[in-house]
Formats: structure tokens, C-alpha cells, sequence
């Protein structure tokens, strides 16, 4: 055997430090990995044992390895040590000593001397042996290092390779004992000859070849002396079982402590390399690739150094695709880890407890007495009696050929032999009293019979006879074993071929879901039943006279349970190669999801497929389902653990014990009428053979089981069975009067629900296709008879009915017509779809847009309710409602005649049934694709609790929207809710379970089965009078078309009906509605308008205007969008929706004055009213402000500039103290003052009877908090108010912004109290204080709650800002001295105020009885000094917040006592 030395040292030398480490430093690919690693000081001295030895103590760095390509490989030797630029060994060394330099900057390298590096010819070739002696003679030699004292890390690529294929297990015994020797030999020599060495040995075998099992080395030299020559085909399973026993018998040569007899010298096995060189072969040179070569190599070598950080047993396999984090070594252990330091031991946990007992004989008896045949030979299938079997045969994979059945405990290589003889379907070894097989179960009835297997071997030899089952063979490759065996079976003398009858059993299907992780498009379900398929019609097509057992794949997740116990001395490793797709994904990950999901899809295929009928045409040949795997359950021993004894050693493929118990279920399935047959049977269990019934003693199938297979081409037509279906006699002129047969035009919007998607799909890969033909709502393919849809329905009605969608295709194609739905359409894209379709009816030639009555059915927001917990402001009841009203008003106003069904929104929550149980066969994995909000999370989540209540909010906005008479304005047009899919019940199977024959194969889309469902539901809804109409729907319901009656002849609606819309009942609110509850008794009106602002009334203000910034424009109201002003939803003077879906202060005002004027509305300019604030202003912008207020109010023709009273809120001053620190004088407490004095007194001197809300600036130190509760709120935060947020805590400059908060509050509050606003009767300017002492919301966690702040965290959120409203309004009503000086933000639809019934006033200085009721101050004394009043509120302002925190959490803790959980916010004081 030949070598190439590779050979690369690095040495310890002062000389060219600097160039040798930034040469490794270049490493490009390095560069990719993170490498965090603290810097550490070097030690006073090395470590004197290899067991405590730190990356820091290293200082030579060398690789040895033999890398040769061996035949059969894919990667050729020359691409991996040459044409890259740099090799293997190489970049390994390079990035150890890189990586080692960080700990220990003096570690160099050298590349090794001219003639040892590259490629060699075979004559050159130096064996590893020699590669050792050549390294030794090097360290030796070269000057610049302590040879006997410096430490050396060497890492040894060995290869698996030798000339020894998957023969007998005895011959690769012998190839691997050389291995070993070879190994031993070479680590001997390094063990006697270097002293103060790290040995890593690594398996390079997946470097070197491409198959261990299948090498062909009639062209290598000096093959060696055990070279063995067999035939067959190789598979993963033998080229895996054999690299895990050259692992395994390297590291038990290790765990010998052969080499650790010395405290300075160790060698720890390193998990093998998995390089992968698949795609582009290493075959070219050009820089990118040479460059990617290099990038793979560099990860591996991360890979080895990761696992020298991590202990014996914890060390994991890495490949070249996959980055890694470079890791540290730990503070607890520095060192690399040992076999002694990682405390290790090789032998596996057991338990106490035994293993059922593992019996050498598995033997059984025949308990019947008629093992006769049948009088002749039968000439049907169905008459067929074991006795008349005449041969057996066997198709699959390892199973059947019965890969380890009869290998003992723990020897794990024996699993590569093949013993067909024990082979649960077709062995035929010994007799029944020895052997349970099939095959010897039919001897017992047949002595003659022929094709059973004996002994051991591939499929290819003479002693497999029949059993032309392939190890590793996929359901793709079923096809070529069933060629084989029919070639067998007519060149087999002993075979009459058309005569004899033939028992043929098929399992296949395990090896298809270990790998179907890896290509889900070659093993999916519909590929594995496809394949199955053609392996059966050539059966059928070629084989006279057979039964075919087909075996129901197994539940193959189960064998996670062995893999997981720790009681066992399983191979985990062989497991997780043999089946990586079922071993290796989480519990409840995707990929174990899908694992289930794909495993039943293969149980159900297969089924559908035998069920077909396609292979009962002929009476001598049929296929039966055997199901006795379908729900096998993992064998326990007593203790409840996995019993290894039913597996072969590799834990994966069945031992004798298996082959027994599953030959009796397999006969027992067989006598079993179809439709009886068991599918859970426990291997566990004692299984007694039965015996073929007397009164049927025949082979069951279909036929004579009296078994009807269901109706694989279901008919979902109707029958529409009215005696009138006659137009109007004369064309209908109003909606209310509107025949069925009246309607012309039929058209639809929608989601994926109308679009169709998926209705005729039977694979996942198909359900995106549309199809639109078939769709409930709009469908026209076929006729009634065949397919329901409602146009199928009308055009029994009406024959000449259009705009009905055919075939499949997108809302584009000509077919889709009148169907505009989009798939993943939500209610804001409605809109665009009602003005595709007025675009398409005022275009179409088949359509009189204005003669022509036209039916369009609205559904909407199933999208929304399932991605709504993700932005619960965007898809809020109010916007969904608003959205549905705007395509609402589009055809309202555009489209005549028209009748618009506007179907109510689905309550999706019973759909989770589909997806929390694994034995539904639905895809759980596509859950949080398909409806995160919905069919993901626990029961009782916040998130489902959030979508519950928007369901609702949802339902009854556009119940509100419709019953609000808004588009029944006119009689050629009306809305009409449909609400029969407000509560579904989702329909269960006789097992319990949901049917999913209703749904399409992602089960969230409803199949051709649903969809008529709907279609029946919806017409029947049609036709019902309001107040009458189902609002439940149940699939599994036999619904029965309705009848037009004589009485009732019309489509319903409120009119026809004779149906008053009822006033909506209140409900709960969705928590993101942030609307609010105010029920004050009614005050009685005034005979006169008031002359005096202390006797004003909510109901006596007519206008409403406001001053302000950012906070008054409402910047942040509309979820993440910061740059718009959301004026309409502003506290102080928006006017969008009511009061019960959003509060703001004129929403209040509207209970009182449903005329009031000048609040905002959406987000324009144009509709700002008399909002007047504008983005970034100061205090010195308010007395323009003021002044264009005053000229708006002046112009507007609807105010009575004299009469009207005029309510205006003031609120400045974040701005400047944002600002203060950049400009100390222009944002100084006197000039904030002094603009608002001058805003004030335009105010004071040109408006007649006016109301004046100054609001005090909000305490701001509490950004602080919310800007250090997230890294987003602390960058974005920082950028808008940097001022009071940059400042360290406790700095002067933190103390200064601080005080000069309390200024604003405490100068402004003077001035107002001054009394230089008090001389008018018909004027007040109040103070409202309701943020002098802020307090924090806090969420459950403790946290500040960010849903009061928009995504800067300095403005506020609609939520906020309801609050704001809610407190300004209150402030109002209370008297000066109880006005309320902390906002404790808590939701609670009840929190407004009333005015008192005995002073319904807005709250002044006077009326609070500070003033005279005279204006003449000096006649009277107040009741309070109106110096103790300023003092008193000054003095508040100056000592901060702790006094009004305790008074406020008093009353905060009462109120959540009397108001029970309606509110469980946390507060704290801002």
C-alpha cells in the first residue's frame, strides 16, 4: 500500500515572527469565523502533564496523513494537496497555529522541506510509518526548538481504506485487524520516539474514498496480502456499518490506555471529517473555486479544533458546509481534553433491570387442522387457500433481506450479512419448530412449496432464490427487483409460470423516510406511492396468477425512542447515519413534524392506491394491504424501556426475535377480512398463528371480505330541485324584489378561499394551484350535476349567466373572469380588487353594466386574523372595518343594480384541531407558514386569546358597518351579511379524528368536498330572510339546496325581510381597540347658551382647536409608520371613528354636541381642522401658531366667531428641553415662558369666549428607563431627545436637564395661576396636570410596556395617546385643587369622568371657589388665599414625585381592588 506524505511543522523562533503571523493571520477563510477568545497571559511554565495542557503551552503545530486517492473515489489526490495552492494537511496547520496564536503569539510555522509536500508518484510514495520517522528526524534536527521540553500537537490522518469489499464478516475482520495494526504501528513509534505530545487522530476516510464497501483494486499495486474479490452491489448501509467498526476499533485500540502510560504524551480519537465534495467535483484551479476548496478545508479544521475544547463522549461530527463559532477553552477547563481529564468511560449506561430474554430458537406451531388445498386449483384469487400456494417471493429493502437477523449482541459488523433464511416474509431455514418465517408457516400447508430463501448472501446468489430484496434500496428502486424476480421466476424449471400460484410480499419504504429530509422532492409521498406503482402494474401486467401482500410501512419515528435511551449499547452514531431523518431532527421541530406528516401520507398513499381498484381487473391477481406495521409501537421491556432485543446490534434493523413476531402478524393480517385487519399489533404481545376460517378459508381480500372499497371518484354535484325557477315577470327595478333567476352578472373577491387554492390537489406540491373553477363562491366548471358552486347553483336558474371563473390560473387569466381573489389577500387589498372588477364589467361585451343585475360575494380576512398577533395595530377591528367599507363604497357608488353577499368572517380557531394531534395527516410543520397566529402556541395563549376577540371585532365592525344603512341608500343596491362561517365544527371521522377528506392536503384550504359544503351553505344563507339566517356551519351535514318559495320568492334582504335593524349589542373589544365606555345621565339642556366660562358645559362647545407638536399631530398613532400625522387619532383634537373604538377629546365632546367643529380627520393637511401643530415645534412657534388658529377660526363660515365657545388645548415644551443642552439661551425656562405668555395673550385679546386646556409638560426622566429597556428603544431614542438621554447617570448635566423640567412646569404653572387671563368673564386659561408626575407602565415582567409608545419610544402609540385623552378630559372636570397630577396608564374602557350633576361645569379657578364670582378681586376674600393655591402647586411641582406616587398608588391599588383583573398593569413614577 501506498502513501503521500503530507508533512507540516511550525517551529518556536524569534526570527520572523512577525512575517510567519501575519501570514497566518491571512488565512481569508479564517476571517469568516467568529473567534472570540479573551486574551491570556502566557504561563511562567508549560504544563508538565499532556492532561492539563493549555492552547498557551503548545509551541510546535505538525500533520501527518495518508490522503491518497483510493480507487472509487470521487476526489482525486491532486486537487486535494496541489492543484488548490494549499492542501488539507496544510490550511490545517495554518489555522491551528492561527488559532494557537492568539493564545501563545510565538507559534510559527515552516512548510515542510522540498520532496515531502505535494503530490507524489506511487514510486515516491512514503507510507505514514515513514511520514512519522521524517517528522521526528525534523524536530530533532532544527535548532529552534527544545525538542525534549517544548509541547507538540501532531494531528494523524489515517484512512479507513484497505482492498477488503462487503464479503464475509470474517474476511473483514481480518481487514480490519491489519487497519489496526498499521494505525498501532504508527502511533507506537510517536509514543517511543516524541516526547511532550498531543496526538489528534482523525478518520480521513470520506477524503479518500468514496465507498469502504465497493472498491475495485485490480489496477493497485501490491493489493496486499487479504485482498478479497466478491460481487454485489454495495449500499450506505455497508459502507456506514463499516467505517463506524474501523471508529469503533480505533477507539477501543485507545480507551486500551496503551498510549497513556506516560503523563506526557496522549492520543484522543477526533470525530471523522465529512467533507463533502459533491457539487463541483474539486476538478478545476480557477481562483474562486481554488478559494471555496480552501474555505471547506479551513472549516474542517475549526471543526478539529472545536472538538479539542470539547470531552471524550461530547465531541461532535463536522463537516465542510457547515460555519462554525471558533470555541474557547472554559474558565473551569482550560486545557484540551484527554480521555483521563474527561473523566471517560466506554461502557454504556445500562439498567438494572434486564433485557427480555433473547432466545436462540424461535420456533412455533400450527394449531390448525385442515392444511388441505382446494379440491382443483382455484382460477380466482378470490377462492385462494394457503395450501394452493405453490410459490413465495419477497421484494424490499434490508429488512427482508434480513440485514443482522441473525447476528449476536454487539457485533456490530456481522450486521452486513444478509440472512435470508430468517427473513420474516420469505426465509425458509430449518422448519416451523426452529424458524418462524412466512414461508415456513406455508410449508406447513405446502411441503413443495418454492422460492423461499435459506442461509445468507446478496439477493444474487443461488440460495436467495426468490428474495430479491436489495439492502439500501429506495421504493424507486422496487421497479428493477420486480424485473429480476419475474426473470427468476420463468427461468425456474421448477415453476409452471402461468399456472402456479404466487405469493409475492412487497415492503418497502424505511430507507425512503431516513433520507427524505435531504430531498423531500425525490421521497415525497406521491414519489413513493408513483414508484410503487409502476413495481405493481408490471406485477400486474406480468405475473398470472398472484396475490401480493402489500406491508403498510412502519411508523419509523419510534425508532427514536431506542436512540434517545441511555439504558443501552446502541451504536448511536451507525443510527444517526442509517436514518439521520428520523434520528437526528428535535422533538417537536419542524423536521420532526414533517417526519410524522410524510410517514402517514406514505400509509394513506399506499392505501388510496390499492383501493383504487386498479389491481382487481383480473380475477387471478389482486394486491392486499397488510397494515399490522401501521401503528407499531416501540417493544418495552418490564421497566418501561426500550428492549434492544427485538433490534439487530445496530439498533435499527430487526433481530430474529423481530422476524418471528412480525411472520405470525404478517399471516394473521392475511387470514384477516378487510376492514377487520389489525394496524397497532404489539411485537411484545404473544402471537398465536390463527387458522383459516372454516366458512371462508380462503387467502381475505375485497372481494371475499364483502369489502366495498370507497368511492375514489366522489361525485359532488346537487341536485337543485324547485318547481318555480322563473325570472321576474317584468325585469326587477329594486334589489329587494330580486329573483334568482333575475341575476346576470356573477362575480367575486376574496383570498386563496375563492381563488381556489387547492381544492383538487392530492399533494402538497399542487395546492398552490388555483382552482378557480370549482371555487364555492364563483365556480363554474362542469354543470350542477356534477361540481356545486353557486354559479353552478344560478345557472340552473339562468343559463345565460356570466362572469363565472373556469379551469385554473391566476385572477389575470381570461378564465378567472369575474373571480378577482388574490391569494394571500388581506381586507387593505380589497379596494384593488373591486376596482379590477368595475374595470372588467364596464369592459366586457357579455355584460349591460347598468341593465344587468350582478351578484358579487365578498370574503375577506382570513389572512388577517392569522398574521394579526404580529401587528395587532395594522390589522386592528377599526382598520379591517374601515378597509371592508372602502370596497364597500367603490360599488356602492359605481356599480348599479347589484346585490353584494358579504359573507361574515370564519371563526379559524377550530381549524388548531387539524394541527395539535400528530395522528391527524396533516402537515404541522406548515402551521406557522399557513396561520402562525392561530395554529400555533399553546391553548389559552395570549395570542389565541387576542385573535378570539378579533374574530369577534371583526364580525361585528362590519355588522355595525352594514347595519348602519350606509349602502341601502338607493333600490338598485344593497349588502347583505352571510353569517353562516361565524362558528364552524369541524368535521370528525368515525375514529374521532378530523376528516380531512374535506380539506386540501395542507388541511387549511377546504378540498372540492368542502367547497360544496360552502356553496350549499351560502345559497341556503341567500335565501333566508335576516333575522333567520344560519350563522353556524357544519361540513358534515347532509345540506339539502333551498327552494325559492311562493311567499318568499326573492334573495333576502333587510326590506323584503321586513327586518329592522336592531341596535348592536355591545361586546368586548378587542384589546387593541382603544376606544372607551361613557354613560352620564342626561343633563338637562340650558335654555341659553352660557355668557360665563365657569358656568360652561361639555355640550355648550361648538369648536375645538389645538396647539402643539409632534404629540398633538399624533406622530406615532399608526403602528410603525413614524413619518405620518395621524391628525385624526390625535388626543387633543382628533375626531376619526367614535368614541367606542377610539378615544380622543372630541369623541368625548361628540356625546354632548354631535355639531362639534374643527377636530381633524385622517392624515392630510386638508383635513386637519383646527389642529394646527406641526412636527418639531417649540414653544417658540406657538404664537405663529396662535395667530393662524385665530385667522382660521375668523374665516370659517361655520362658526359663530362670537357666539360659539371655543375650546383650544395647548401642549409644548419636549421639544426644548430635547434641545435645551444645544442651545442653553433659546430654550432657557424664561423664553419658554415668555412664548407661551405671547401665544396666550392673541388668544386673550382676539378671541371671544374661549376655553383655554394649557397642558403641563410631562416629567421626561422617565425616557430614560424606557430608552434602557430595549437596544432599538435606546439607539432610536437617543437620536430624538438627546438632552435628557445621553447624560450619565447622576452628572451634573442629568441633575441640570432634570431641574429644568421642574422649571417649565413650575414657571408655566405661575403664570397661568397669575391672573392675567381672569379679567374677561368669557375667557379661562386652566392648568391640567395630569403629567406633572407620570407613571411608567410597566408590563407583567416589570418591563416599561413599549405598546404605549410608538416604535421610537418617544412618541406615543394610539393606545397612549387614548390615555392622554382620557386624562386631559378628566383633568377637566375636576376643581383645581383635586386635579389629578399623575397619568396611571392602565386600559379600562370605563376611566372617563362625568361632569357633576350639581356644577356640570368645566373646571376653573373660580367655580372651584379660588375666585369671586365678581371680577372685582378686592371686594371679596376667597375661601383659599389664592397664594396658598399657587404655593401649594408650586411647591408639588419643585419637591417631585414621591408624595404623589404614594397618594396615587393608593388609589391606583383601590381602584384595581374594586375593579377586579380588568386591569393588571404595572406602574412605576416616570
Amino acid at each position: 500500500m501506498k502513501l503521500v506524505l503530507g508533512l507540516f511543522l511550525c517551529f518556536l523562533s524569534s526570527e520572523g515572527n512577525a512575517d510567519h503571523l501575519e501570514e497566518s493571520r491571512k488565512l481569508k477563510a479564517l476571517r469568516s469565523f467568529q473567534f472570540s477568545c479573551q486574551e491570556v497571559t502566557l504561563p511562567e511554565t508549560p504544563s508538565s502533564s499532556v492532561h492539563a495542557l493549555r492552547p498557551a503551552d503548545i509551541k510546535a503545530v505538525a500533520a501527518i496523513g495518508n490522503l491518497q486517492r483510493t480507487p472509487g473515489s470521487v476526489v482525486h489526490h491532486e486537487d486535494l494537496l496541489q492543484s488548490t495552492g494549499k492542501s488539507l494537511l496544510e490550511v490545517n496547520v495554518e489555522t491551528l497555529a492561527a488559532l494557537i496564536s492568539n493564545f501563545n503569539p510565538s507559534v510559527l510555522h515552516q512548510y515542510p522541506p522540498p520532496g515531502t509536500e505535494g503530490v507524489a508518484s506511487d514510486s515516491q510514495a512514503i507510507d505514514l510509518l515513514h511520514q512519522a520517522e521524517e517528522i521526528v528526524k525534523l524536530m530533532k534536527e532544527n535548532q529552534m526548538m527544545d525538542f525534549q521540553n517544548d509541547w507538540k500537537l501532531i494531528t494523524v490522518f489515517f484512512s479507513a481504506e484497505n482492498p477488503c469489499s462487503s464479503c464475509a464478516s470474517t474476511q473483514l475482520d481480518n481487514c480490519i485487524l491489519d487497519n489496526l495494526e498499521n494505525l498501532t504501528a504508527v502511533l507506537d513509534f510517536l509514543y517511543k520516539k516524541v516526547p511532550k505530545a498531543f496526538i489528534n487522530l482523525v478518520g480521513s476516510t470520506e477524503l479518500t474514498t468514496s465507498s469502504l464497501a465497493c472498491q475495485d483494486y485490480n489496477n493497485v499495486s501490491n493489493p496486499g496480502k487479504n485482498q478479497c474479490n466478491c460481487d454485489g452491489e454495495c449500499s450506505t448501509l455497508d459502507d456506514n456499518v463499516l467505517r463506524w467498526s474501523y471508529q469503533d476499533a480505533w477507539e477501543k485500540l485507545l480507551e486500551s490506555e496503551r498510549f497513556d502510560q506516560k503523563d506526557d504524551f496522549t492520543v484522543v480519537l477526533q470525530p471523522s471529517l465529512l467533507l463533502r465534495p459533491g457539487r463541483n467535483g474539486f476538478i478545476t484551479t480557477s481562483k474562486t473555486q481554488v478559494e471555496t476548496l480552501e474555505e471547506h478545508y479551513t472549516s474542517l479544521a475549526v471543526g478539529l479544533w472545536n472538538n479539542m475544547m470539547e470531552p471524550v463522549g461530547q465531541k461532535q461530527l463536522y463537516s465542510d458546509t457547515k460555519m462554525l463559532q471558533v470555541q474557547c477553552p472554559s474558565q473551569e477547563n482550560p486545557y484540551l481534553f484527554t480521555y483521563r481529564n474527561s473523566n471517560y468511560s466506554s461502557s454504556p449506561e445500562t439498567s438494572n433491570t434486564k433485557e427480555t430474554s433473547q432466545e436462540r430458537i424461535y420456533g412455533t406451531n400450527i394449531p390448525c387442522f385442515d392444511l388441505s388445498p382446494s379440491d382443483t386449483v382455484p382460477v380466482s384469487v378470490h377462492h385462494l387457500k394457503p395450501a394452493d400456494i405453490q410459490v413465495i417471493a419477497a421484494l424490499g429493502d434490508s429488512l427482508t433481506a434480513a440485514n443482522g437477523a441473525g447476528s449476536k449482541p454487539h457485533n456490530v459488523l456481522d450486521v452486513l450479512t444478509q440472512y435470508r433464511g430468517l427473513s420474516w416474509s420469505i426465509g425458509g431455514n430449518e422448519n416451523i419448530s426452529t424458524v418462524t418465517t412466512l414461508a415456513n408457516i406455508l410449508r406447513e400447508f405446502n411441503p413443495s412449496l418454492i422460492g423461499y430463501s435459506t442461509g445468507t448472501g446478496r439477493e444474487t446468489t443461488a440460495n436467495a432464490a426468490l428474495n430479491q430484496a436489495v439492502a439500501g434500496s429506495h421504493a424507486e428502486d422496487v421497479p428493477a427487483q420486480v424485473k429480476r424476480l419475474v426473470d427468476r421466476m420463468k427461468n425456474d424449471t421448477r415453476i409452471n409460470f402461468q399456472t402456479d400460484w404466487k405469493l409475492i410480499t412487497l415492503f418497502i419504504g424505511g430507507n425512503d423516510l431516513c433520507n427524505i429530509c435531504s430531498d423531500p422532492i425525490r421521497y415525497s409521498a406521491e414519489n413513493y406511492t408513483y414508484n410503487l406503482q409502476v413495481a405493481l402494474d408490471l406485477l400486474h401486467k406480468e405475473v398470472p396468477r398472484a396475490f401480493v401482500n402489500l406491508v403498510t410501512v412502519l411508523t419509523i419515528s419510534r425508532l427514536r425512542e431506542l436512540h434517545a435511551s441511555k439504558n443501552n449499547s446502541c451504536p448511536k452514531l451507525i443510527m444517526s447515519l442509517l436514518c439521520p431523518c428520523v434520528i437526528n431532527p428535535k422533538d417537536n421541530s419542524d423536521a420532526f413534524k414533517k417526519l410524522i406528516y410524510f410517514n402517514r401520507r406514505y400509509q394513506e398513499r399506499t392505501r388510496q392506491l390499492v383501493e383504487s381498484g386498479r389491481y382487481d381487473t383480473r380475477d387471478d391477481f389482486t394486491v392486499v394491504m397488510q397494515p399490522f406495521l401501521r401503528n407499531v409501537s416501540m417493544p418495552k421491556t418490564e421497566e418501561g424501556l426500550p428492549d434492544s432485543s427485538y433490534f439487530a446490534p445496530d439498533c435499527f434493523h430487526f433481530s430474529q426475535k423481530t422476524h418471528s413476531q412480525a411472520a405470525r402478524a404478517l399471516w394473521n393480517n392475511m387470514l384477516e377480512p378487510l376492514g377487520e385487519k389489525t394496524e397497532n399489533k404489539k411485537i411484545t404481545d404473544e402471537i398465536v398463528l390463527k387458522c383459516p376460517n372454516e366458512a371462508e378459508p380462503f387467502l381475505r381480500t375485497y372481494k371475499n371480505s364483502n369489502y366495498t372499497y370507497p368511492n375514489q371518484t366522489p361525485n359532488y354535484g346537487s341536485q337543485l330541485l324547485c318547481e318555480d325557477k322563473s325570472p321576474s315577470s317584468s325585469p326587477a327595478t329594486s334589489v329587494h324584489f330580486l329573483k334568482p333567476a333575475d341575476v346576470k352578472v356573477i362575480a367575486a373577491l376574496g383570498d386563496s378561499l375563492t381563488a381556489g387554492t387547492g381544492i383538487a390537489s392530492d399533494n402538497l406540491l399542487d395546492v398552490d394551484t388555483e382552482y378557480r373553477g370549482l371555487s364555492w363562491s364563483i365556480g363554474g366548471d362542469a354543470s350542477l350535476e356534477n361540481v356545486t358552486t353557486l354559479p353552478n347553483i344560478f345557472r340552473e336558474l339562468n343559463g345565460k349567466i356570466v362572469g363565472y371563473s373556469t379551469g385554473t390560473g391566476s385572477e389575470n387569466d381570461t378564465n378567472a373572469f369575474l373571480n378577482q381573489a388574490v391569494p394571500g389577500a388581506q381586507a387593505e387589498h380589497l379596494p384593488a380588487q373591486a376596482r379590477n372588477l368595475l374595470r372588467l364589467m364596464k369592459t366586457d361585451p357579455r355584460i349591460d353594466f347598468n341593465a344587468d343585475w350582478k351578484l358579487i360575494t365578498v370574503y375577506i380576512g382570513n389572512n388577517d386574523l392569522c398574521i394579526y398577533c404580529k401587528d395587532p395595530d395594522h390589522y386592528s377591528a377599526v382598520n379591517f372595518t374601515r378597509r371592508i367599507q372602502e370596497a364597500l363604497d367603490i360599488l356602492h357608488m359605481q356599480v348599479p343594480k347589484a346585490l353584494v353577499s358579504l359573507v361574515a368572517v370564519m371563526d379559524l380557531l377550530p381549524l388548531r384541531q387539524l394541527f395539535v394531534d400528530t395522528q391527524v395527516q396533516c402537515p404541522t410543520y406548515l402551521a406557522d407558514y399557513l396561520c402562525s397566529c392561530v395554529l400555533t402556541g399553546e391553548e389559552n395563549s395570549t395570542n389565541l386569546m387576542m385573535v378570539r376577540e378579533a374574530t369577534k371585532a371583526y364580525q361585528l365592525g362590519i355588522q355595525r358597518l352594514v347595519k348602519s344603512g350606509r349602502y341601502d341608500t338607493h333600490e338598485n343596491f344593497t349588502v347583505v351579511i352571510q353569517p353562516f362561517l361565524q362558528n364552524i365544527h369541524i368535521p370528525l371521522g368515525q375514529d374521532g379524528l378530523p376528516d380531512v377528506s374535506y380539506f386540501s392536503p395542507d388541511c387549511f384550504h377546504p378540498s372540492q368536498k368542502g367547497h360544496s359544503q360552502l356553496a350549499k351553505a351560502l345559497w341556503n344563507n341567500m335565501l333566508q330572510p335576516l333575522g333567520q339566517k344560519d350563522d353556524s356551519f357544519d361540513s358534515m351535514t347532509d345540506i339539502v339546496l333551498s327552494c325559492p318559495t311562493q311567499n318568499k320568492p326573492f334573495l333576502g334582504t333587510y326590506k323584503n325581510s321586513n327586518y329592522t335593524y336592531p341596535p348592536v349589542e355591545p361586546t368586548n373589544e378587542p384589546t387593541e381597540n382603544w376606544g372607551s365606555d361613557l354613560s352620564c345621565p342626561e343633563q338637562p339642556s340650558s335654555n341659553h347658551v352660557s355668557t360665563s366660562v365657569h358656568k360652561l358645559q361639555p355640550s355648550d362647545i361648538k369648536m375645538i382647536g389645538a396647539l402643539g407638536d409632534s404629540l398633538t399631530t399624533a406622530v406615532g398613532a399608526g403602528a410603525t409608520d413614524l413619518k405620518t400625522n395621524w391628525r385624526g387619532l390625535s388626543w387633543s383634537v382628533g375626531g376619526d371613528e367614535t368614541l367606542e373604538t377610539q378615544t380622543t377629546l372630541p369623541n368625548i365632546l361628540k356625546k354632548f354636541n354631535p355639531n362639534l367643529f374643527g377636530f381633524s380627520t385622517g392624515t392630510s393637511k386638508e383635513t386637519a381642522g383646527f389642529n394646527v401643530a406641526e412636527q418639531g415645534a417649540t414653544a417658540c412657534d406657538m404664537p405663529a401658531q396662535a395667530r393662524e388658529l385665530v385667522e382660521l377660526i375668523r374665516n370659517s363660515s361655520k362658526i359663530n366667531f362670537k357666539k360659539d365657545w371655543k375650546l383650544i388645548t395647548v401642549f409644548i415644551g419636549g421639544n426644548d428641553l430635547c434641545q435645551y443642552c444645544l442651545d442653553k439661551e433659546t430654550y432657557s425656562v424664561q423664553n419658554y415662558v415668555k412664548h407661551l405668555q405671547d401665544a396666550l395673550d392673541i388668544f386673550y385679546e382676539e378671541l371671544p369666549r374661549v376655553f383655554v386646556n394649557m397642558v403641563e409638560i410631562l416629567e421626561m426622566s422617565g425616557l430614560r428607563q424606557i430608552a434602557a429597556s430595549s437596544s432599538e428603544c435606546a439607539l432610536t431614542a437617543k437620536n430624538v431627545c438627546p438632552c435628557y438621554l445621553n447624560p450619565e447617570e447622576n452628572s451634573s448635566e442629568l441633575q441640570e436637564i432634570e431641574r429644568v423640567n421642574r422649571d417649565f412646569q413650575a414657571e408655566a404653572l405661575q403664570l397661568v395661576s397669575s391672573g392675567r387671563y381672569e379679567e374677561r368673564e368669557d375667557f379661562a386659561v386652566v392648568m391640567q396636570p395630569f403629567f406633572r408626575n407620570t407613571l411608567l407602565p410597566l408590563d407583567s415582567n416589570g418591563k416599561p410596556d413599549l405598546s404605549f409608545f410608538a416604535a421610537d419610544c418617544f412618541h406615543f402609540s394610539a393606545r397612549g395617546y387614548a390615555e392622554m385623552a382620557i386624562a386631559l378630559w378628566n383633568n377637566m372636570l375636576e376643581p383645581i385643587v383635586e386635579k389629578q397630577t399623575y397619568n396611571n396608564f392602565t386600559h379600562e374602557r370605563s376611566k372617563l369622568k362625568c361632569p357633576n350633576p350639581e356644577k356640570p361645569f368645566l373646571s376653573t379657578m373660580r367655580n372651584s371657589g379660588f375666585r369671586s364670582s365678581e371680577v372685582n378681586l378686592e371686594k371679596t376674600v376667597p375661601s383659599v388665599p389664592f397664594w396658598a393655591v399657587i404655593v401649594a402647586a408650586v411647591a408639588g411641582v419643585l419637591a417631585g414625585s414621591l408624595l404623589i406616587w404614594l397618594v396615587s398608588g393608593r388609589k391606583a391599588k383601590r381602584h384595581q381592588h374594586e375593579t377586579g383583573t380588568k386591569s393588571n398593569m404595572k406602574t412605576t413614577p416616570l
